[in-house]
């Protein structure tokens, strides 16, 4: 049975479905999509604690569907920006995952990872597969894909 590790960038998977589509990511259907016919070695969602009750009780959802919850504090600097993404702890979990998993699932849009999907497969021989929405998601991290899978509404709300 083929094993997989799921990633998911909460934040970024949040916020393009909503301006894509208004609508938000359905997480069971993905679970099921993602992993049918394969053996769950690692699921990770990655998101930003702002410590609201609205946002543990997503939080709770989400382990209870499987996934392990990673959260990073919000960061507001004194200029006003923010800071709070995962980028490398996404990675550094890819990476550690390549003993393990033979495919790795990544839910970004984010260019960033395109460097990453192609370590994953050249220096580890893992095949890729990004869910991403297509008009906000990087050309780069598609065309580095093995499979992009559209969000569409088979996979909203």
């Amino acid at each position: 049975m083929e094993k997989v590790a799921l990633l998911v960038d909460v934040q970024n998977v949040y916020y393009t479905v909503r301006q894509a589509y208004g609508r938000n990511f359905d997480y069971n259907r993905f679970w099921a999509q993602a992993t049918q016919g394969r053996q769950v070695v690692a699921a990770f969602a990655y998101a930003i604690d702002r410590g609201d009750s609205k946002q543990r009780e997503f939080q709770n959802i989400l382990r209870a569907i499987g996934f392990e919850v990673k959260l990073k504090p919000f960061t507001q600097r004194a200029d006003g920006s923010a800071k709070g993404d995962w980028d490398v702890g996404i990675t550094i979990d890819a990476l550690e995952q390549t003993s393990e998993a033979d495919v790795v699932v990544l839910v970004s849009g984010d260019g960033d990872f395109a460097p990453l999907v192609q370590t994953l497969q050249q220096n580890h021989h893992k095949s890729v597969e990004v869910y991403g929405v297509p008009p906000l998601t990087a050309a780069a991290l598609v065309h580095a894909a093995d499979h992009f899978i559209a969000i569409d509404d088979q996979l909203l709300l």
